[in-house]
């Protein structure tokens, strides 16, 4: 796949954020479109080798428009120059919590894993539960050379541990935590070389699995809001 095309496409955009270059510009976003698909194919394929559970997973179905909601945002560009995907079992919804990619020009591009979404209350407090309940095991994860190497764990927090907790507890500053999330930074340099990329990238993110299981294990029994 032409990683190049992709970072092409996506520095033009940013360069014209506006809807008459956007739609006057369709076929290249379709060849640049189709070029990410490819990669998110062979890193489903790829990934699959040690995670079996996303591998039914269709690319088309894991990407997010470009188009941004800019109703509560002092920001009013139309696009957010950025291809994106998450790669879980149930696809791209925030739970399960996967594998996700963002391609952005100007080395913005990253790597992630975790639940990046805070706005769950029910999520929230069940991963709170479970590291309070099972403390050794969260820290055996993320204490993990080979985790520490290229990982910290990120995430909105309270300022204080929620009173249901014990300000005690060995693993009280997550407590604090409303979300749990990697993220890998990528230079525009790193993605030249597609097959490199898509090699560090299922390295890495066989790395954050053990980080991804505990989450879900947490979330097991998390549904989904009903959209109203």
């Amino acid at each position: 796949m032409n990683m190049e095309l992709i970072i092409k496409y996506l520095s033009e955009l940013d360069k014209n954020n506006n809807r008459e270059w956007y739609h006057s510009h369709k076929s290249e976003f379709k060849e640049a479109n189709k070029e990410f698909e490819e990669l998110l194919e062979a890193m489903i394929l790829k990934i699959g080798t040690f995670d079996k559970s996303i591998l039914q997973n269709n690319p088309k179905e894991l990407t997010f428009k470009l188009v941004r909601d800019t109703r509560f945002s002092y920001d009013k560009s139309p696009y957010n120059p950025a291809f994106r995907a998450h790669i879980s079992s149930k696809g791209k919804l925030p739970v399960p919590v996967g594998y996700y990619i963002m391609i952005k020009p100007d080395n913005q591009s990253f790597l992630g894993g975790g639940l990046f979404a805070d706005m769950f209350k029910d999520a929230t407090s069940m991963v709170r539960n479970y590291i309070a309940e099972n403390p050794q095991e969260w820290e055996k994860i993320i204490y993990n050379p080979d985790f520490e190497k290229y990982f910290k764990v990120k995430g909105t927090a309270l300022k204080n541990v929620p009173k249901e907790y014990n300000k005690e507890h060995p693993q009280a500053e997550f407590l604090k935590f409303k979300s749990w999330y990697l993220e890998y930074s990528v230079r525009d340099e790193e993605l030249k070389d597609s097959d490199k990329f898509i090699e560090t990238a299922v390295k890495l993110f066989e790395i954050m699995k053990p980080f991804n299981d505990y989450l879900n294990k947490a979330l097991v029994n998390f549904k989904m809001p009903e959209r109203k």
